[in-house]
């Protein structure tokens, strides 16, 4: 019974790519924030940005987006102390959601 248990978790988890584990946790005052979920932006989410910096990963597109769509809501100031890593991980998400759902299925099979 207990593995029955734990099989959906193990099948979940793969599912869920917008799940970042923080290198370096955000501290909020007592609360330690050691992880953050992506939500794919609406196109109203977008708006003020440039979606060709967004597809470089570019620094400065990726602050200004990660506090609309995080999970808990991060704010500008400690979307900008997150790690170089942590940071990065986050642009590869967010790519993601800017493909094309076959072009995404193409290259997740290809890797």
């Amino acid at each position: 019974m207990n593995d029955d248990a734990q099989l959906p978790t193990a099948t979940i988890s793969p599912s869920v790519p917008n799940t970042i584990t923080l290198d370096t946790p955000i501290q909020r005052g007592t609360t330690t924030i050691a992880e953050i979920v992506l939500r794919k932006p609406n196109a109203g989410e977008l708006r003020g940005l440039s979606l060709q910096r967004l597809h470089a990963a570019d620094a400065d597109e990726l602050l200004k987006l990660l506090p609309r769509i995080t999970s808990p809501s991060l704010t500008p100031p400690e979307c900008a102390q997150l790690d170089p890593a942590d940071l990065s991980e986050a642009g590869g998400v967010v790519i993601s959601f800017l493909l094309k759902k076959a072009v995404r299925d193409a290259v997740l099979q290809s890797a």
